[in-house]
C-alpha cells in the first residue's frame, strides 16, 4: 500500500516522504495513530497545502523533545528491590518500573521510550538506559538498582 508520512517514522521515512508499506501496518498502526494517509491525489494535494504548518509542528515537538533531553540527561533512578546473598534480584527491573522512577521524579515518559537493550535488570547493579523522547532525540540516565534484605 502507497502511503504518505504525515510525521517522521523510525526505519521508514521522513515527513512528507511517499513509501510502501505492508497493508496490515498502514491500516492497523500508521493510520489510525495518524502517522500516514493513503496515497491517493486528493490526499497527496490536502499534503502539499498543508505542508509548511506540518513542517512547523514538527520542528516544534523536536525542539521540546530536545528541551526535555537536556534535563533529563543524567538523571540517576533508584529503584529497590528484594535481592538474595549474591546480588541477584527476587525478580526483575523493567522499563515499567524505570518509567515509575522518573514519574516519581516528576518526569513524564512513556514505558514504551525506555530502552533495555539487554533485558530486564536482574541483579544489584548500576545501569546506564536510553530514553527515546523523539525519533532523533535520545537522553541517557542511569538506573541504580539496591538489594534490600
Amino acid at each position: 500500500m502507497q502511503i504518505i508520512l504525515m510525521e517522521k517514522v523510525v526505519n521508514l521515512g521522513n515527513l512528507g516522504d511517499l513509501v510502501k508499506v505492508k497493508d496490515g501496518y498502514a491500516r492497523n498502526f500508521l493510520i489510525p495513530n495518524g502517522k500516514a494517509k493513503r496515497a491517493t491525489p486528493a490526499a497527496m494535494a490536502e499534503f502539499e497545502a498543508k505542508r509548511a504548518e506540518l513542517e512547523k509542528a514538527a520542528a516544534e515537538k523536536l525542539a521540546a523533545a530536545q528541551a526535555f533531553a537536556e534535563k533529563l540527561n543524567g538523571v540517576t533512578v533508584t529503584i529497590s528491590r528484594k535481592a538474595g546473598v549474591d546480588g541477584r534480584l527476587f525478580g526483575s527491573v523493567t522499563n515499567f518500573d524505570v518509567a515509575d522512577g522518573l514519574k516519581a521524579q516528576g518526569f513524564d515518559v512513556e514505558k514504551s521510550a525506555v530502552h533495555m537493550p539487554m533485558g530486564p535488570i536482574k541483579t544489584v547493579s548500576e545501569n546506564s538506559l536510553e530514553v527515546a523522547l523523539h525519533t532523533d532525540v535520545l537522553a541517557t540516565i542511569t538506573v541504580a538498582v539496591v538489594g534490600e534484605q
